[in-house]
């Protein structure tokens, strides 16, 4: 994989990120996304207004695309400094252990010294014993914690 890359994606890899995203869903035991992922990506990161959001992309010296990884900005109020939050980060189960993960991180680590941050946070599911293990390999540390999700339904 020496010659493989992690880059910032480009509008023409939406397509390909949104069929990552899917897998990566799947992977997770997740209802797949909603149709029309690629058009809502491609707004969120180059429309007219983009907003915080960083898609990183695995690319193989063929081209091809085999991975993704979304962060942006967010805030601890307990710190009282922002952080970035790795949103993502998915590789084709063909590409797992072959060198990407930690080329992912390293692209990660240097987006958030760019913005002037002092660290990475990130979740990932307990029962995903490879991640947990690449993750503890870098000396992350990890907190217990649930995610919730709330619909705020129809403003008005």
């Amino acid at each position: 994989m020496s010659a493989a890359r992690v880059r910032h994606a480009l509008p023409g890899d939406m397509e390909r990120v949104a069929e990552l995203a899917a897998e990566h869903a799947a992977h997770e035991k997740a209802a797949p996304p909603a149709p029309g992922l690629a058009d809502r990506l491609s707004r969120l990161l180059f429309g007219p207004e983009p907003s915080r959001l960083r898609c990183l992309v695995a690319e193989l010296p063929d081209g091809s695309l085999v991975g993704y990884a979304t962060c942006a900005p967010e805030l601890s109020t307990w710190d009282a400094a922002e952080y970035l939050h790795m949103d993502c980060l998915y590789l084709s189960a063909a590409q797992r252990g072959l060198g990407l993960g930690p080329l992912f991180m390293t692209a990660l680590r240097a987006e958030a010294r760019a913005l002037g941050l002092p660290e990475i946070q990130w979740q990932t599911p307990a029962w995903n014993e490879g991640a947990i293990r690449f993750y503890d390999r870098l000396g992350a540390t990890s907190k217990q914690k649930l995610r919730y999700s709330l619909p705020v339904g129809d403003a008005g």
